[in-house]
């Protein structure tokens, strides 16, 4: 996804609880899950009640970041909630901290988009978190007619819908609406929703054209044109853009939005067997969704390739389920497994229909269930016909070691549900919490991963001997990173750090995930205790 980057600024000292510094410092530090997530949450409370505001906006905005990090995308509305509670009781706590005014921002943008995402949000909470974002952002925002077209869809609203959108559609876009290169598709799949097939392909041409950069594309697009490709008589099209998606989608944790489109297009293609081999390859990811909407949407795609398999005489193929909770593995015929996942999309859709109180995702399931192909089987290119994007080679597996590349950084950043900008040199770069930190490829083969942090808080040039001895304490007392500190042109004290692991005989997806963990937590743990100087 393209980057949202904030550059570092320059915050005051200001007065905090060193016990809660501390804290927050030994929270970086613990791995992700529910005990770091608890205790970030307990020094939040803390930090309210002992009034220190800007302790309690560190301690959320991590909380949020685990949260989105940890695929809880739902729970991230009560910080963001809270976050905001902090601001109002102290007007003017963001005015030295502008990033993170920016960062309120599009976490506001974000819980939004969570409660679309699952019934268990209520949109009265969506709709307050929309109206301090047009507060801070302007009702004129594009990234607030934006929320609004999509709550508006998401209720069935279509009208009040197309309303906002062409608000939307009008207004320049601002940092707080999402990636640019993700903001077509979004526009696409409303219009496609809507009926209006050309108009959506017309809305992905700057991507599919590459106009716009994003990590996430062209997949995403081609995903989302598939059924507006297949409904307007560009089969071939469709075609070969199933293969070219699915490809990378099969394998990215965040990607089960897209897996409707494709077993939808299957179906609707005359591929029901196809689609069945999707759907048992896919079937696990069911039981651990990105959120409710795309487990709603999965299951619904996924009980019309089993009822269109059974129609065409594939009744007999059974497909295997691993066990989950209290359900057992099985080895299920399609007929049964069809009925199961109509079960589950039936039960969402009627959570979001009472939450919405409208009838609308039951109908469009009902719409879904009766769609059936108009014509011949689609012909479908052999799977090594279609050229990887770019060129590259297929992703190794997680456990096989590969050479270090750009490529497979930023997918262990994209899986991770980190935001970060690749600058001309191929430098990756990002901020978490108090942390700005690079990522750059050395050696003659850029076989040796660097990572560089640099602590957002800097020091005047007379506490030059305090932030050496800082330094020099760092380095005493912890591995890593490697502490320095660098003084700029006009006396400013940067403090900054760096670890760099050589990679030459390679490293494996899941190694290049514990590295870059490492450096995340490790530095934000570093940025934190500069934050926490006198």
């Amino acid at each position: 996804m393209t980057a949202e980057f904030h550059p570092p600024t320059d915050r005051p000292a200001v007065h905090r609880d060193p016990g809660l510094a501390s804290a927050l410092t030994d929270a970086a530090e613990l791995p992700d899950g529910e005990t770091r997530l608890a205790e970030l949450d307990r020094i939040a409370a803390r930090a309210d009640a002992l009034g220190d505001p800007h302790s309690a906006l560190d301690a959320r905005f991590a909380l949020v970041e685990a949260y989105l990090r940890g695929g809880g995308r739902w729970r991230i509305v009560e910080p963001v909630r809270r976050l905001l509670a902090t601001v109002d009781r102290s007007p003017g706590l963001l005015d030295a901290r502008p990033g993170d005014a920016e960062l309120l921002r599009r976490h506001l943008r974000q819980a939004v988009e969570a409660a679309i995402g699952t019934p268990r949000i209520g949109l009265t909470q969506a709709d307050a978190l929309l109206d301090a974002l047009a507060r801070r952002a302007g009702e004129d925002a594009a990234v607030v007619a934006q929320l609004r077209c999509r709550l508006a869809d998401h209720r069935g609203d279509e009208p009040t819908a197309r309303r906002w959108y062409d608000r939307w559609t009008a207004t320049d876009q601002d940092p707080a609406a999402g990636c640019p290169g993700c903001l077509p598709v979004r526009r696409a799949e409303l219009l496609a929703g809507w009926g209006d097939d050309r108009a959506a392909l017309d809305a992905l041409r700057p991507v599919l054209d590459a106009v716009v950069e994003c990590t996430d594309q062209p997949e995403g697009a081609l995903a989302v044109g598939l059924l507006p490709w297949l409904r307007t008589g560009a089969t071939a099209r469709a075609a070969t853009a199933h293969l070219r998606a699915y490809r990378r989608h099969r394998r990215e944790r965040r990607a089960l939005p897209y897996l409707a489109a494709q077993l939808r297009f299957c179906a609707l293609a005359g591929h029901p067997e196809r689609g069945l081999d999707i759907l048992a390859e896919q079937l696990p990811r069911l039981d651990h969704p990105y959120d409710d909407l795309s487990a709603l949407e999965f299951a619904a795609a996924g009980a019309l390739v089993c009822a269109l398999a059974v129609e065409s005489g594939r009744d007999g193929r059974r497909v295997h389920r691993p066990g989950h909770a209290d359900r057992p593995t099985a080895d299920l015929d399609v007929a049964t497994l069809g009925t199961d996942l109509l079960a589950v999309a039936t039960r969402l859709a009627g959570s979001f229909d009472a939450r919405n109180g409208t009838g609308h995702h039951a109908g469009r399931i009902a719409a879904w269930l009766a769609e059936r192909p108009t014509g011949d089987p689609v012909p479908l290119p052999a799977w090594e016909s279609v050229d990887e994007p770019d060129d590259e080679p297929p992703p190794p597996s997680a456990e096989e070691p590969a050479p270090l590349s750009l490529a497979q950084l930023t997918a262990v950043l994209d899986a991770r549900g980190d935001v970060y900008a690749v600058d001309a040199g191929g430098v990756v770069v990002g901020r978490w919490d108090d942390a700005v930190i690079q990522f750059s490829q050395l050696g003659r083969q850029g076989e040796v991963l660097h990572a560089r942090v640099v602590a957002a808080r800097r020091l005047p040039a007379g506490r030059l001997a305090e932030a050496y001895e800082f330094c020099n304490a760092w380095n005493h007392d912890r591995l890593l990173p490697k502490a320095y500190v660098h003084e700029l042109p006009g006396g400013e004290l940067v403090l900054a750090g760096d670890v760099t692991t050589d990679l030459a005989y390679g490293v494996a997806p899941t190694q290049l995930g514990i590295l870059v963990d490492a450096a995340v937590s490790t530095g934000v743990a570093y940025a934190r205790a500069v934050a926490a100087l006198p």
